[in-house]
């Protein structure tokens, strides 16, 4: 299973951020949740920043084994095994893993049931269809090299954001 996520859909409302956190801890902030929304103002494009299952799975990096693939596809992370060095932070070249108050956030998938997906009115995330190939993060490594998780996240988003609106700008000149 992997979520596919519309941009020219995304109205920036935060419910995927705030159903995500509440499924998750019980609270709601972006701190908690497996991902964050963006606003890109200057450009218009509002969207959200989590794993996209990768092909490569970088993150899967750690140096004790505390990530692991699950039965649906999603990272498991193990906090018992896991000693915060934050190898898998630095390895994930889109920003979608985090580390707050000693926890790892990484996008589980809620177990097989994305709350994000539900809580999506607009249907800018979805789950993606089986048969489809898992994106590829090669380049965008290379580009994201030395960039923070935050700074990592927003370069995602503005390159993924250009296509939306070349796309819309073709449709109307």
């Amino acid at each position: 299973m992997r979520l596919r996520v519309d941009l020219a859909r995304c109205t920036g409302c935060r419910r995927c951020e705030t159903a995500c956190a509440f499924f998750h801890t019980g609270k709601v902030g972006a701190d908690v949740a497996r991902i964050r929304v963006l606003h890109l103002y200057e450009s218009g494009i509002d969207g959200p920043g989590m794993c996209v299952q990768c092909r490569e799975r970088y993150c899967l990096a750690c140096l004790v084994g505390a990530l692991s693939i699950g039965d649906h596809g999603q990272i498991v992370h193990s906090p018992t095994v896991c000693t915060l060095c934050g190898a898998c932070r630095r390895a994930c070249p889109i920003g979608a893993v985090e580390i707050f108050r000693d926890l790892v956030y990484i996008c589980d998938l809620c177990g097989g049931r994305p709350r994000c997906v539900e809580a999506c009115t607009e249907e800018a995330i979805t789950i993606a269809p089986e048969d489809g190939e898992p994106p590829s993060l090669a380049d965008l490594k290379r580009e994201t090299r030395g960039l923070s998780p935050a700074e990592r996240r927003r370069h995602d988003l503005e390159r993924r954001g250009r296509r939306v609106r070349d796309r819309w700008e073709r449709k109307h000149a």
